[in-house]
């Protein structure tokens, strides 16, 4: 399956990284352009893909072309394209940028799918999401969900869960680097080396979402599990309480499903 990529930014370049990494992809049958051409050739340097000197011409090559283009210049990059002679599948990574608006640039006929992904792709740790347009078929949602499973975990949902999934999943993981970020610092407070700190922040982390993973059980009763009578965990649980963690991820959610919303309104 030719395949073309449109921006070559952070999100898009992990997405196409983590699928050439877990050969769901044949980087020979790659085509990227950027507004910023050193980024399309460092990016096709790092994985054998081939860069091109304009969206149209990437367009032209692709069976499938994935839109990675912010949302605020995605519709006005779409309306510079000449008249295309093919008809490719078109992927938009766009937060907030509904299908309507993009069938309506693209042309009413247009296979669109939209996809909200996150980063940790690029270690085959992804979690995404999909909606697809109204004439994206079955085959189509097969070959994004294939790519989005070979770097992680993906689900169909409706169009107007994407906005949440973009502020759970899709912002999600700044906010663990944050809670690592913490928990390390913690630990140097109280005495630990800034490096050892971090290696168990992280590892805690990794181990209690695997955790989770595994067992199936709901992270409540997991934490019962860990939190004795008096102890020091549930020490650690009250003080985090008292700091609203738990009021302050579910408002970061909130305001990050806001702000996809926002994105999408003309």
């Amino acid at each position: 399956m030719k395949l073309g990529i449109i921006g070559c930014g952070k999100m898009g370049s992990a997405l196409l990284k983590g699928a050439v990494q877990s050969k769901a992809v044949n980087p020979a049958e790659v085509f990227l352009h950027d507004a910023y051409m050193s980024l399309a050739e460092q990016l096709a340097g790092d994985i054998g893909a081939t860069a091109l000197d304009s969206n149209a011409a990437v367009i032209v090559q692709s069976e499938v072309v994935l839109l990675c283009v912010k949302p605020q210049d995605m519709l006005d990059m779409l309306r510079a394209l000449p008249t295309l002679s093919t008809s490719p599948l078109f992927i938009s990574i766009a937060a907030g940028l509904k299908l309507a608006a993009l069938e309506e640039v693209l042309g009413v006929d247009a296979r669109i799918i939209r996809v909200m992904p996150n980063t940790p792709a690029l270690v085959g740790k992804g979690a995404s999401a999909f909606s697809r347009g109204s004439c994206a078929n079955d085959a189509d949602a097969g070959f994004v969900h294939a790519i989005l499973k070979a770097v992680g975990i993906v689900t169909e949902v409706s169009e107007k869960q994407l906005d949440a999934v973009t502020g759970l999943s899709g912002s999600g993981p700044a906010y663990i680097y944050t809670v690592i970020e913490a928990l390390a610092e913690g630990g140097v407070l109280m005495g630990l080396p800034k490096d050892e700190a971090l290696m168990l922040a992280t590892q805690t982390v990794a181990g209690a979402a695997e955790m989770v993973i595994h067992t199936g059980e709901d992270p409540a009763a997991l934490r019962d599990q860990v939190a004795s009578p008096g102890g020091t965990t549930v020490a650690g649980l009250a003080a985090l309480e008292a700091g609203a963690l738990r009021a302050t991820l579910i408002d970061a959610v909130r305001s990050a499903t806001q702000r996809s919303t926002e994105l999408g309104v003309s």
